[in-house]
């Protein structure tokens, strides 16, 4: 299967299951953690996102490119990659955001609204994708490859800032997919055209 198939595939799948998502999970997903805002588990969480902010991989991936760019290409190329997936993730997520003018949760928990209405500038309609998602993935698979002894611990810590913004209805289920996938493709993405033969020279 050439990659542009492969590309289009998976962008169709994507669809698909965020479409899907979106009718049948999305709101009863919310419903139930809304309930849980006063729990445990809601404080542990609202911890646990705060690492899908994206300034702290943004300065950690040019400090690392600044610290090896002349003793250790890998190391350098991998922190080009970290801030390099965080940007661009980022600049896509956000400019989708605007774009789709989709309500998030709060919206939905106060006025019973649910759903898009296109080019949005304000916070509360700017909930597809998840940044925080987009971020957390895109962040865990550049570690895992700059640290690949630790990757089950990167992508622990990228999936459990992703389902943070469930758990806080911060985010819808599909929002958080969408973000997720844009994260960890966008690693994959600059790491086989731009970074491969500095890093491993083998494909993600």
């Amino acid at each position: 299967m050439s990659k542009t198939v492969s590309a289009i595939t998976g962008i169709v799948t994507l669809i698909l299951v965020c479409t899907a998502s979106y009718i049948w999970l999305d709101r009863p997903v919310t419903d139930f953690f809304l309930d849980l805002q006063e729990s445990m588990l809601y404080q542990i969480f609202k911890q646990i996102t705060r690492l899908g902010e994206s300034q702290w991989y943004l300065a950690g991936g040019l400090l690392l490119w600044l610290f090896y760019r002349k003793k250790d290409p890998l190391n350098a190329g991998g922190g080009l990659l970290l801030l390099s997936s965080v940007a661009l993730s980022g600049i896509v997520a956000y400019t989708l955001k605007s774009l789709l003018g989709r309500a998030r949760p709060r919206l939905y928990d106060h006025l019973q609204i649910y759903g898009f209405d296109f080019f949005h500038l304000e916070y509360a309609w700017q909930s597809f994708p998840s940044g925080h998602s987009a971020t957390a993935l895109g962040a865990a698979s550049a570690m895992a490859l700059i640290f690949p002894r630790y990757k089950i611990f990167f992508y622990i810590a990228g999936v459990s800032v992703a389902a943070s913004r469930i758990i806080l209805a911060q985010h819808w289920l599909s929002d958080v997919i969408a973000g997720s996938i844009l994260g960890l493709a966008t690693t994959i993405l600059l790491y086989n055209k731009y970074f491969r033969k500095t890093m491993y020279d083998k494909p993600f």
